[in-house]
């Protein structure tokens, strides 16, 4: 007696949200998130563990679809660094981090006068 196995393939559990960012399965965990970590040696249990959010299945399924398209996503992670630096320039320029603390001192001491 012999058993059949039926094998489906179901979609890499990832989407793109409102901004363009990659996210993972239904949550607001980035697919930037969940690589960086697996780059640092953690394991797909340990990714889980970290972002509790994220079902365990998603992570291998995200991870295999990494590593079977590592180039085009270590192009999306570079653009998207990228992206952030830019960012981070913008409201540094825009919103001076120097003397930040002496500002918000005096605004709130403003406040409770």
């Amino acid at each position: 007696m012999s058993t059949m196995i039926s094998i489906v393939t179901r979609p890499v559990p990832l989407r793109t949200d409102d901004a363009g960012v990659l996210r993972v399965g239904k949550t607001r965990v980035s697919l930037d998130s969940v690589i960086a970590s697996f780059n640092e040696g953690s394991t797909a249990e340990e990714i889980v563990q970290q972002y509790d959010v994220l079902a365990l299945a998603d992570v291998y399924a995200v991870i295999g679809y990494y590593l079977e398209n590592q180039n085009e996503i270590d192009s999306y992670l570079a653009a998207r660094r990228t992206q952030r630096e830019q960012l981070r320039q913008e409201l540094e320029t825009r919103y001076q981090p120097q003397g930040i603390r002496q500002r918000l001192l005096a605004r709130r001491q403003h406040v409770v006068s």
